[in-house]
C-alpha cells in the first residue's frame, strides 16, 4: 500500500523541523565550547553575555531562512568562507606586526599547574616576541579545529544553521582579542593588556585558586628561580 503525496510531505516537512531544532541546539553548544575554549571559562563575562545575545537571537533568524533554497544555502555557505578568510588575514597582519617590531625583551611569569596537580607552578623565560607569536599558534590552532568541527557538521551531519552563528563570533572574536588589540588597533600593552595575558576569572580558575593563574610578580618569579622550578627559555 503506497503513501499519499500529502503524508510524504507532512513527515518530510516534521524530519526538516527535528533537524533545525536538532542543529539549533548542536550550534548552541558548539558557539559556547568555542568561547571558553582558551581558559576553560564559565563566568559570564561581558564578551560571553553579548557572544550568548548573539546566539539566542541568530538562532531565531535561522528558522526563517530558507536553507532549502540552493542560492541561500550557497550565499551563507559564502559568508562562513569570507568570514575565515578575514581572520586568516588578520591573524596574518598580526603575524607581521609582531615580526616587524620584534621585541626581544625578556618576559618571565609562573605558569599555573595542571588542575589536580600537586607540582608547582613552572617557570617560564621567554620574549615578548616568542609570547606574542606563540598566542597567535593557539589562535590559529582554535580556528583551525572550529573549521574542522563546522565542516564536519555540515558536510557530514547536514547542519546549515551553525555555518550563520559561526560566521559571526569567531570573527567577533578576533577583534575582541589582546593580540588585534595591541598590534591591529595599537592599543598600549598595560593594565588588562599586559603580558602575560590574564585568564578571565571563571568557576574553574576560582576551583584552583591563586594556583590557577597566570603570577609575574617579582616575588613569585623569584621563589621560582630560587626552587629551580623550569627557567628554560623559550624561542
Amino acid at each position: 500500500m503506497g503513501i499519499s503525496p500529502q503524508i510524504g510531505e507532512r513527515r518530510g516537512s516534521r524530519r526538516e523541523k527535528k533537524q533545525r531544532k536538532t542543529s539549533s541546539q548542536v550550534t548552541a553548544r558548539q558557539t559556547m565550547a568555542t568561547s571558553r575554549n582558551a581558559h576553560w571559562n564559565t563566568s559570564l563575562t561581558p564578551t560571553t553575555s553579548t557572544n550568548l545575545m548573539i546566539i539566542l537571537g541568530m538562532m531565531q533568524v535561522t528558522k526563517k531562512i530558507p536553507f532549502e533554497d540552493e542560492n541561500v544555502l550557497n550565499l551563507v555557505r559564502a559568508i562562513y568562507i569570507g568570514s575565515n578568510v578575514i581572520i586568516a588575514a588578520l591573524y596574518f597582519y598580526i603575524q607581521i606586526q609582531i615580526n616587524k617590531k620584534k621585541d626581544m625583551t625578556t618576559l618571565k611569569y609562573v605558569e599555573p599547574a595542571p588542575m589536580g596537580s600537586s607540582e608547582e607552578g613552572k617557570l617560564v623565560t621567554t620574549t615578548i616576541h616568542a609570547y606574542d607569536s606563540n598566542q597567535l599558534r593557539q589562535l590559529w590552532r582554535g580556528q583551525l579545529m572550529g573549521i574542522a568541527m563546522m565542516s564536519f557538521m555540515h558536510l557530514y551531519m547536514k547542519y546549515t544553521n551553525p555555518l550563520v552563528i559561526q560566521s559571526i563570533i569567531p570573527l567577533k572574536g578576533v577583534f575582541e582579542g589582546n593580540l588585534a588589540k595591541i598590534h591591529i588597533f595599537g592599543q598600549p600593552a598595560s593594565g588588562d593588556l599586559k603580558r602575560p595575558f590574564k585568564a578571565a576569572q571563571g568557576f574553574m580558575s576560582a576551583m584552583q585558586g591563586a594556583n590557577g593563574t597566570v603570577q609575574s610578580d617579582k616575588k613569585s618569579v623569584e621563589a621560582a628561580e630560587k626552587a629551580g622550578r623550569g627557567g628554560a627559555k623559550e624561542e
